[in-house]
């Protein structure tokens, strides 16, 4: 308000309150005068404790709420080293896996009275690295990450380095010294070969996955370790790389279906790069679990409603995601503690998209 314009008697100045008092910062020492109560018990109440009786709880928020409190998280980092924020940085949340492994984690560190800050990397290495360092000027308990292609050991060291818990999860650069949870991705897909041998396969492409990504290492490991398994030679011009998108995996499908002699099955590097895979086969007049046999790997949501619904590998994502948060918290309680590997076993679930195999006919591009 202009001072030449002065309020007229007995109104209150802009800078007070209704009843005529001075605004000022709302601590918890002024709440605790007000209602009569100490700071301890105001901080418990505001924490949602159990220590504190409901109804005084309830009045300690409300109170709060109406006169505007804001915790200084600053100052209770000082007071207890913790900030009580854990950052999650992943390489893709558009592939529904990684929302359901957010999923997870984000339910069990609210549990534990975390928050999360998410950042991601959209596979940039250059991009992990800023949204990484950003995510640290909030001096977070401890990081979550999985590695966008081409992390180095050192990327992650430098996190580690600043004090902050670091653990992997789902993807993880071999050898670092951090802990890990994730799926036995080798394990998994040699499930998905070894169900298409049983079914009379001889000729099994894959569909996805590089070497720049630990999953991507693994579940070409898995590949091979499943045609070895039956005694089937391994043909490098049935390996279709890519990234695990629908897109690729349309495109990787056509190639395969041009080659002079198509395999009659294949298995894929995760569930998006099958669907896009089910789509080529059915523009080119072709049914999975009819004309050729198809295998994903994740098992998210979208694999049973597929036409046909799709087999494919179980890998446990929100028990992995759990367990990586769990892994977080022990390290933040216990930083000397000794590495630790949280690997869950996959399973092999079968519907609609395998069948014996049939010749295939060569689709020219």
């Amino acid at each position: 308000m202009d001072e030449t314009n002065p309020p007229p008697p007995g109104a209150a100045h802009p800078g007070a309150s209704p009843a005529g008092a001075p605004i000022g910062k709302v601590t918890l020492q002024g709440l605790a005068r007000e209602l009569g109560l100490s700071t301890a018990t105001i901080s418990l109440a505001l924490r949602d404790s159990p220590m504190v009786a409901e109804a005084t709880r309830l009045k300690v928020q409300e109170a709060a709420r109406a006169r505007g409190y804001v915790a200084n998280r600053g100052a209770a980092a000082l007071r207890t080293a913790r900030t009580n924020i854990v950052a999650l940085g992943l390489h893709d949340i558009v592939n529904p896996s990684f929302t359901e492994l957010l999923a997870a984690v984000e339910d069990a560190l609210s549990e534990a009275g975390k928050t999360v800050l998410l950042g991601v990397s959209q596979e940039d290495v250059a991009r992990q690295t800023r949204t990484l360092g950003t995510l640290a000027e909030y001096r977070p308990d401890a990081f979550l990450v999985s590695p966008a292609a081409h992390s180095r050991v050192e990327d992650l060291k430098a996190l580690a380095s600043t004090g902050i818990a670091v653990v992997q999860v789902t993807r993880e650069i071999e050898g670092s010294g951090f802990d890990f949870a994730g799926s036995d991705d080798v394990t998994g897909v040699a499930l998905g070969v070894a169900h298409l041998v049983a079914l009379g396969h001889r000729r099994i492409g894959m569909i996805g996955g590089f070497g720049a990504i630990s999953t991507g290492r693994k579940r070409f490991a898995g590949y091979k370790a499943g045609l070895a398994a039956a005694g089937i030679p391994f043909d490098p011009t049935l390996v279709m790389e890519g990234p695990g998108l629908r897109a690729e995996g349309r495109k990787a499908m056509a190639r395969l279906l041009a080659l002079d002699e198509p395999p009659t099955a294949a298995v894929c590097f995760n569930d998006l790069s099958a669907f896009g895979a089910l789509m080529e086969l059915q523009a080119a007049g072709l049914l999975a679990g009819r004309d050729f046999s198809l295998v994903g790997y994740d098992d998210i949501e979208e694999a049973r409603v597929w036409h046909p619904p799709l087999t494919t590998v179980h890998t446990f994502i929100p028990e992995y995601g759990r367990a990586a948060a769990t892994l977080a918290l022990k390290r933040i309680a216990d930083p000397g503690r000794p590495v630790e590997r949280a690997v869950m076993t996959p399973e092999l679930v079968v519907r609609a998209s395998t069948c014996a195999p049939v010749p295939v006919k060569r689709r020219p591009l």
